[in-house]
C-alpha cells in the first residue's frame, strides 16, 4: 500500500470562494495556475489519474496560496473553515481514495489557528495541519506561535510545512522583483531551510520535542549541506563580529544544532531526482521519511510526480522493509492509521 502524505486539492466550495475574493497580485498569479490544473478540483479527473497506481491513497491539504494571503484575518478564518469542512466531506465520501486530510489554519491569528486546529482534529478527524514558512514575512519561531505548536504536539498530530515566496522577494538587493521564477525554484527551498533553522535556533523543538514537523521537498537544502549544518553550525558565532553577536544568540539548546534538524521528518517530493531522494533518506533515515508526490503540480498535472517518485523509491537500493516504511509504515505509525482499515 502507498499513502501519499503531501497532496494538494481545492474542494469545489473553497475553489469557488477563492475566485470570488479580491486578492493580491501574488495570489492572483497562483489563481491563474490552479485554474489550469483540473485535478485540483475535478474529482473524476483526479481519480482516473490515481487508478494508475493501484493500492494508493492520498492525504490532502489545501493548495497554495496560504489563507493568510487572501485578505484580513476574518477572511483567512472563513477560508480555513470552508477548506476544512470541504476536505472532511471529501474524505468521508471517498475513503478508498483519501486516507485523511491536514487542516488549513489561519496563522495570522494564532488563537484562531488553535481553535481551528481543535475543530478540524477533534470534530472532523484531521490528521494534523499545514502551515507555511512565514506569515506576511514574519518568522515562525516568534513567541506568539508557541500556543499553536504546543497544541499540535499535545494532540500528537503532524504539522506539514510548505514554502511560500513570490516574485516580490527579489534575487538581489538592488532589484525589485525576482526574475526567471528563481523565487520558486531556489527561493522556496531557501524558505524551507530558513524556517527549519529558525525553528531550531529559536528553540521551538527544545520547548516542544514531541512536535512532528514534516518538511516538504525532501527536507529541502539540509540533507545536501549537512556538513555546513553539522560541523559548520557547531562553530556558530565564529564568523560574526562582536558588535553583531546578538544575531547569533538564540534559545539555549541542549544538543548540537544538527540533531534538532534530524528530529524533523522529510517527504519524498523531489520531482523525479533519484540521487536527491537517496541523499534525503541517508540523512534522515528511512524511519523519518514519508512517501509524498506533491501531486498534482507536475507537467502532466497529476500523475507525473507520483509515477516518478514510486520509480525512484524502487530503484535506489532500499530494502523491502525500508520501502514499506516509507510508502505507508511511517505515516501510519506517526498518525495512528490502520492500513487494513484504509484498504477496507
Amino acid at each position: 500500500m502507498k499513502i501519499d502524505a503531501f497532496c494538494h486539492i481545492m474542494p469545489r466550495p473553497y475553489f469557488d470562494r477563492f475566485f470570488e475574493l479580491d486578492v493580491s497580485i501574488h495570489a492572483e498569479n497562483l489563481r491563474k495556475r490552479v485554474s489550469n490544473i483540473p485535478a485540483l478540483v475535478d474529482l473524476d479527473v483526479r481519480f482516473k489519474q490515481m487508478d494508475e497506481f493501484g493500492d494508493y491513497r492520498q492525504i490532502i491539504n489545501i493548495a497554495a496560496p496560504p489563507v493568510e494571503d487572501l485578505g484580513s484575518p476574518k477572511v483567512s478564518k472563513e477560508m480555513a473553515r470552508i477548506g476544512n469542512d470541504s476536505m472532511a466531506e471529501l474524505v468521508a465520501k471517498n475513503p478508498d481514495r483519501f486516507a485523511g486530510f491536514t487542516a488549513c489554519v489561519p496563522m495570522d491569528d494564532p488563537d484562531a489557528a488553535v481553535e481551528e486546529l481543535d475543530y478540524a482534529c477533534n470534530d472532523l478527524g484531521a490528521l494534523g495541519a499545514q502551515i507555511y514558512t512565514h506569515v506576511h514575512g514574519d518568522a515562525m519561531d516568534a513567541e506568539r506561535f508557541d500556543p499553536f505548536y504546543a497544541r499540535v504536539a499535545e494532540l500528537g498530530k503532524l504539522l506539514q510545512v510548505h514554502p511560500c515566496r513570490s516574485s516580490a522577494w527579489s534575487d538581489y538587493p538592488n532589484e525589485s522583483r525576482s526574475k526567471f521564477e528563481i523565487w520558486w525554484t531556489f527561493g522556496w527551498e531557501y524558505d524551507l531551510s530558513a524556517f527549519m533553522a529558525r525553528i531550531v535556533f529559536g528553540g521551538v523543538l527544545e520547548r516542544f520535542p514531541d512536535l512532528k514537523l514534516l518538511i516538504h521537498h525532501g527536507g529541502s537544502m539540509v540533507p545536501h549541506f549537512s556538513g555546513r549544518v553539522g560541523p559548520g553550525w557547531d562553530q556558530l558565532g565564529a564568523r560574526t563580529p562582536e558588535s553583531q553577536q546578538a544575531d547569533v544568540t538564540g534559545y539555549p539548546l541542549t544538543k548540537r544544532p544538527i540533531e534538532y534538524f534530524k528530529m524533523m521528518y522529510a517527504d519524498t517530493a523531489m520531482f523525479g531526482a533519484a540521487h536527491a531522494l537517496r541523499c534525503t533518506i541517508d540523512f534522515y533515515g528511512a524511519d523519518h521519511v514519508l512517501f509524498a508526490s506533491d501531486s498534482p503540480y507536475d507537467p502532466e498535472k497529476g500523475p507525473g510526480y507520483i509515477r516518478a517518485t514510486i520509480k525512484n523509491l524502487e530503484e535506489i537500493g532500499l530494502s523491502p522493509s525500508e520501502k514499506d516504511a516509507i510508502f505507508s509504515g511511517n505515516v501510519s505509525r506517526l498518525l495512528g492509521l490502520d492500513p487494513a482499515a484504509i484498504r477496507a
